[in-house]
């Protein structure tokens, strides 16, 4: 019997079919297992070890370099020093040869054999211009001189300089009286060979210890540099949603790194911050929610409880009504709020009229508070300039940023009334809402654009502390500016600067 996990599949016109199982637990651990292990093989280089191992490469780059420099001029000097000993040697046994009369072929060979100065595997051939051997040292055959025609480029060159094997080689022409010679002098450089046999275990043995020094104390060094930023790695694991008033000390306040844990600290006062006005908008916000619904609901139940007549009915729904209002204009405010505060480039921005945007959210006003007055003016020659007054922005959220400035000065006015004054600068304009009403304190004046923030002074006055902060969000939108003059008692006076193009 097939259970339900498994799938029946048929192949070919045969009719032939193959039973497959889901894969075992197992089996799946043991292929996590498998990846997890290819992922640790092939876990990126930290960077500890980069910086050693680039620090090492760069070391041994240089240190190369430097022994091949060393190497190759040393070699290239025994070789001159080598060729300049050969070709002293080849004209002196021409001039013995040639210019003393007593030495002759013979004499002279016993005297190189048994010269302490000749060198290793030495041989000197002296040739006329035709080829034909006048003096050699050794009476053995030598066919370099045939293998690297070496008549014929001496000839053509007059000196020529020669490494074949291990052999130094040497040709020139002697020239005395109307006498030309052809010498071809050869030698094995055993002492400089040797020599550069030392030179280059030296090289060698220093090159391996002294990368190894570098390695060692690079490694050493790079964990030593690094350690601030595993002190501020450590610190920042540390910080929880718990505890983010803890902040990430290092120890130099003057390099990078001192100046990364300043900067992730200034992120930290950040999210802190939106923390802290995260919490505050969820608890104004459950208060300001509960607080119509606490009502509808001890409305609804106070009806229930007994009959009434169709008058005490009419009053609690008038009241449950009110309410709903009150929780309708709430929902919008903050929904309001939450869409100016994500991303601006969902918002559309065209050339709007401001005389026509205030006019329009005066009217909503008057509609929703037909006792409230709003007085308007302009501000110098301001109404000759009509065509200056249009500027870039979007005209629904203008008109809730303008209406909420006029709401908040008529509500908190007792003779509901405040003046609209409009102005045009060079960069844009200006709209100033003034009122006469309670005011605001200086130590209030910080937080008015927080959500839910309300002053003392107006908590008798109906409100939610919605309508600055989304204002005030909506003119950052249009980057503008809010300045805010106020004294409590004498009236504040709200003037927002809007450019004409952003």
């Amino acid at each position: 019997m097939v259970g339900r996990d498994a799938t029946v599949s048929r192949l070919g016109r045969g009719g032939f079919a193959y039973l497959s199982l889901p894969p075992s637990r197992d089996a799946i651990n043991g292929r996590l297992d498998k990846k997890q292990n290819l992922q640790t093989t092939f876990a990126p280089m930290k960077i500890r070890s980069k910086l050693s191992v680039t620090f090492l490469l760069i070391v041994a780059a240089n240190l190369i370099l430097f022994s091949s420099v060393v190497y190759f001029v040393s070699e290239y000097f025994r070789q001159r020093d080598f060729y300049l000993r050969l070709t002293d040697k080849a004209k002196t046994t021409a001039r013995l040869l040639i210019e003393e009369q007593k030495i002759d072929a013979k004499l002279l060979q016993l005297f190189e054999r048994n010269n302490l100065t000749s060198l290793p595997q030495e041989q000197i051939i002296v040739y006329n211009l035709q080829g034909k051997i006048i003096y050699e040292s050794e009476n053995r055959p030598d066919r370099i001189v045939d293998e690297l025609d070496l008549l014929n480029r001496v000839r053509q060159k007059n000196e020529v300089f020669v490494r074949y094997g291990k052999k130094e080689i040497v040709g020139l022409i002697y020239e005395h009286d109307d006498t030309n010679l052809i010498i071809i002098a050869s030698a094995y450089d055993e002492y400089g060979l040797t020599e550069m046999k030392h030179l280059r275990t030296i090289l060698g043995f220093g090159l391996v210890f002294s990368l190894t020094l570098v390695g060692i104390s690079g490694w050493f060094f790079a964990g030593r540099a690094l350690q601030p930023i595993s002190d501020v790695v450590q610190q920042v694991g540390q910080i929880k949603a718990l505890n983010l008033n803890q902040r990430v000390v290092a120890g130099n306040d003057h390099d990078e790194i001192a100046q990364l844990a300043h900067t992730f600290n200034s992120m930290l006062d950040r999210v802190q911050k939106a923390f802290q006005v995260q919490r505050d908008f969820v608890a104004n916000a459950s208060h300001e929610l509960r607080t119509p619904l606490t009502i509808i609901t001890g409305q609804i139940e106070v009806t229930l409880i007994k009959p009434r007549t169709a008058e005490e009915h009419e009053a609690k729904w008038k009241t449950v009504l009110e309410a709903i209002k009150r929780l309708n204009n709430l929902s919008n405010n903050l929904l309001e709020l939450a869409q100016v505060s994500q991303d601006d480039s969902t918002v559309t921005f065209q050339e709007v009229s401001l005389d026509e945007v205030i006019y329009d959210a005066a009217k909503l006003l008057t509609t929703k508070h037909p006792h409230y007055q709003m007085i308007f003016s302009f501000e110098g020659m301001t109404a000759e300039f009509q065509p200056e007054l249009i500027v870039k922005g979007n005209q629904s959220l203008l008109t809730t940023a303008f209406l909420n400035l006029m709401e908040n000065g008529c509500k908190f006015s007792e003779n509901n009334q405040v003046k609209v004054t409009l102005g045009v600068h060079s960069e844009g304009a200006t709209v100033s809402f003034a009122d006469q009403g309670v005011g605001i304190s200086e130590e209030d004046l910080k937080h008015i654009y927080e959500p839910f923030f309300r002053a003392d002074n107006v908590k008798r006055i109906h409100g939610y502390g919605i309508g600055l902060p989304l204002t005030h969000r909506i003119v950052q939108l249009h980057h503008g500016t809010i300045h805010v003059v106020s004294q409590p008692g004498a009236g504040t006076t709200m003037t927002v600067h809007l450019p004409r193009i952003f």
